[in-house]
């Protein structure tokens, strides 16, 4: 597909202000706000800052928002008090707020279901003695942690945690749910060989691996209605193992997608660091380009859109100057991908969206790490 720019719109509209749907979701344009946790949520319940915070992105030509990382309701889920949670009365109803405000806003809306699994450190709030749980008590560095391996009542209940969140999403009015499957937290800890060392049916090559995910993905399809969106979040890389492979090849690749889009996934969100670089030898595409090669979903791009420097440098105290979004445009015009997340830029400038719509690329300002404390 090529898109041609009329003379009084830029290009940049031309190609992101298309409308796009997945399931029963219809989102206005190409802009996602990726999730970002902020740890603004006392009590893990959102409250009117954080309604604002997204609300004003979504008036400012976000087409769906994706929210930060919120725990689901297993007590081993989570380590802060201070991150949203998705259970409980107070924290759904926090919740319930910012959908509306979203959506009066003209914005789209989904969360990000959140289990951290063996990344949790022993003694941590929201619950104290709850013991970290993985698929086989190995964290991403590889050392031994001081959780549990997970046994079969541990994965069942995990499971239904999820899906019990996604239904609560759907009552409260979001628009669908984003699965975190990445980063070396817990579904990802199934996923990567390096955590994942067990010898049942949730461990061994593959496809063995995806077993818990697609488990869950099952659940959560079952939970709400069918056409009510899944998203599943997944990386190759991981906290600690930043050169981290889940696939070697596009055909390993497939073997992991494949199930979980069976189990009803409609949408990947393929979190790279540089959405720039190709994923395997012998093509251009990057994941995202291959997920939605190789499972026919829908795809999101993800990784420094709209700067010069990757995000885990920004934790160091590094900023990043404006990028050229010339390529971003021309895989979009190839239909490589169908959405784009972004982050530390929508993170910085709520408008972000609504001058790269505009053409108004001389607005846009570079990333200030050291802002990062007190945006919002």
């Amino acid at each position: 597909m090529t898109v041609t720019a009329s003379p009084d719109i830029s290009r940049a509209a031309q190609v992101l202000a298309r409308p796009f749907t997945v399931g029963g979701l219809t989102v206005p344009n190409r802009i996602v706000m990726a999730p970002m946790t902020r740890k603004f949520s006392p009590g893990g319940i959102p409250g009117a800052d954080v309604a604002s915070y997204y609300s004003r992105r979504a008036g400012a030509g976000v087409g769906l928002i994706v929210t930060e990382g919120t725990y689901v309701g297993h007590e081993s889920a989570g380590e802060s008090d201070d991150v949203p949670r998705f259970h409980g009365e107070e924290q759904l109803a926090g919740w319930a707020k910012v959908a509306e405000e979203v959506h009066a806003a003209g914005g789209k809306i989904v969360p990000q279901l959140w289990h951290i699994g063996m990344v949790r450190r022993q003694g941590q709030p929201p619950y104290p003695e709850a013991p970290a749980v993985g698929p086989s008590g190995v964290r991403t560095d590889g050392t031994e942690g001081t959780g549990r391996v997970m046994t079969q009542q541990d994965l069942d209940d995990v499971v239904l945690a999820f899906a019990e969140a996604a239904a609560a999403a759907e009552r409260i009015g979001f628009d669908g749910v984003e699965l975190h499957g990445a980063h070396g937290y817990l579904i990802d800890q199934f996923l990567w060989a390096g955590t994942n060392r067990r010898v049942d049916a949730y461990g061994g090559d593959p496809v063995a691996r995806t077993k818990f995910a697609a488990e869950i993905v099952a659940a959560v399809r079952a939970s709400v209605s069918p056409d009510f969106p899944i998203f599943f979040r997944y990386s190759q890389w991981k906290q600690d193992a930043y050169d981290a492979r889940l696939a070697g090849t596009p055909q390993e690749l497939e073997a992991i997608l494949a199930p979980l889009a069976a189990a009803g996934v409609d949408g990947f969100h393929a979190s790279t660091r540089r959405y720039w670089l190709p994923e395997f030898e012998g093509s251009d595409l990057n994941l995202a380009g291959w997920t939605k090669k190789l499972t026919g979903k829908a795809a999101v791009t993800v990784g420094s859109v709209g700067l010069d420097g990757e995000f885990l440098r920004a934790f160091a105290g590094e900023g990043a100057g404006v990028g050229s979004i010339d390529n971003l445009l021309d895989r979009l015009e190839r239909d490589e991908f169908d959405l784009v997340a972004v982050g530390r830029a929508l993170l910085q400038d709520p408008r972000w969206a609504q001058k790269v719509l505009a053409g108004r690329f001389d607005e846009l300002t570079a990333w200030d790490a050291g802002a990062l404390g007190s945006l919002s």
